[in-house]
């Protein structure tokens, strides 16, 4: 049986992120067919990376985890000024200021990269997750000749630093989320000619749904609009706000917006906005079946879990068309809409408040996750990087 490593800059069942979700997603329906074990750290915020977890083995969710402390948490003011100092620079920017910015951008864990320098003959692969954290950028290189790189890459202004020509050489192989992903990654390093497959990532919707408890529980009495992620000016929710509010100034008896998920910026008090803060996931399944429309405002996706399931209990989505990954997306899935200025937000929305058009877009989005998305398959293409 293979011995897999997927290493991750921070993983548990209270971490509320994309890549650290499918790590453990793809580890725990991996676990009965090789040995896998999760390499982290022991961070649960992602902006500070302070220690959160201990340090030492535990099982999550049926897998064997092994979580490294954080040396030097992130001063979140100061990465601030140097990521303003480095950004005009980013296309000529030296290795050497690079690699500074990397460490401040973390979770800097020296003791999670020298149990990889230890260890590297120990599995047959290394799968990294995201290659924008410390993590992937310092472990990788340790393991090289047995790793691979779920980049999870998009279009971010990181992407154009320098040191990325070194580093995407090093993989034995990509395994990317979409197609728009693969393309952009290859477009970006034209001289490497990766390839790789994109394996996308699986939904496991539960057994019932209580849409209308929700709706009680939460004093919905009509349709809303739900917001589903982490609420900040990175996911656009800065201008969904902003959209939103000039949507219900021209019709005030239009559906509420309701945001779930933990706020990492202010939430203004504004007339139809109800925030409801993080929510377990069985909440979160009964609130994306009670909506009228899933909205995705973020501009920076490599791919995005929550359409996905959305799609499978039959909802519609409406996405930033700023996003090719989002249009992408919901484009194949023919699932949705998609929007640029706030003129276009207001149209769309208009039309997805329609109960009919809703529900055909809701409907041709399950179909595509129930004929087009499957664990099986993305957890063959793992095997067979490692040799299985």
């Amino acid at each position: 049986m293979k011995r897999l490593a997927f290493v991750v800059q921070r993983c548990g069942l209270e971490v509320n992120g994309g890549s650290e979700k499918l790590c453990l997603d793809v580890a725990r329906r991996l676990a009965g067919r090789a040995e896998v074990e999760i390499l982290t750290t022991c961070a649960l915020d992602y902006r500070t990376w302070a220690d959160h977890y201990p340090p030492g083995e535990t099982t999550v969710a049926g897998v064997r985890m092994r979580r490294f402390p954080v040396e030097r948490p992130r001063d979140v003011a100061a990465f601030d000024r140097l990521s303003a100092q480095v950004h005009p620079r980013r296309q000529a920017l030296p290795d050497d200021e690079a690699e500074a910015w990397m460490r401040a951008q973390g979770p800097w864990s020296p003791a999670l990269l020298a149990y990889l320098r230890a260890h590297r003959e120990d599995y047959d692969a290394f799968f990294f997750f995201t290659y924008l954290y410390a993590t992937s950028y310092f472990g990788l290189p340790e393991v090289e000749a047995r790793a691979f790189l779920v980049p999870a890459a998009h279009d971010e202004w990181t992407l154009d630093f320098p040191i990325w020509e070194r580093f995407f050489a090093r993989p034995r192989g990509f395994l990317f989320l979409t197609p728009e992903e693969r393309a952009h990654v290859q477009q970006r390093f034209p001289a490497l000619g990766l390839t790789g497959e994109v394996t996308g990532i699986g939904v496991d919707p539960p057994a019932r749904t209580d849409a209308e408890g929700f709706r009680r529980r939460f004093g919905l009495d009509g349709p809303f609009v739900l917001y589903l992620g982490r609420i900040e000016p990175a996911k656009g929710c800065d201008r969904l706000l902003a959209d939103y509010a000039r949507f219900r100034a021209a019709r005030p008896h239009a559906p509420p917006l309701v945001l779930v998920g933990g706020a990492f910026m202010p939430i203004p008090e504004q007339p139809g906005v109800r925030a409801l803060g993080f929510v377990d996931e069985q909440t979160k399944w009964d609130a994306l079946a009670a909506c009228q429309a899933l909205v995705m405002p973020s501009a920076y996706e490599s791919l995005s879990i929550v359409l996905l399931e959305a799609w499978s209990v039959g909802r519609p989505v409406l996405v930033n068309e700023a996003c090719a990954v989002l249009v992408g997306q919901t484009r194949r899935a023919r699932g949705g809409l998609w929007y640029s200025a706030g003129d276009e937000f207001a149209a769309a929305l208009d039309r997805l408040l329609d109960p009919g058009l809703a529900a055909a877009l809701g409907r041709q989005g399950q179909r595509y996750v129930r004929d087009e998305v499957s664990w099986e398959r993305i957890t063959a293409a793992y095997l067979r990087c490692a040799g299985a």
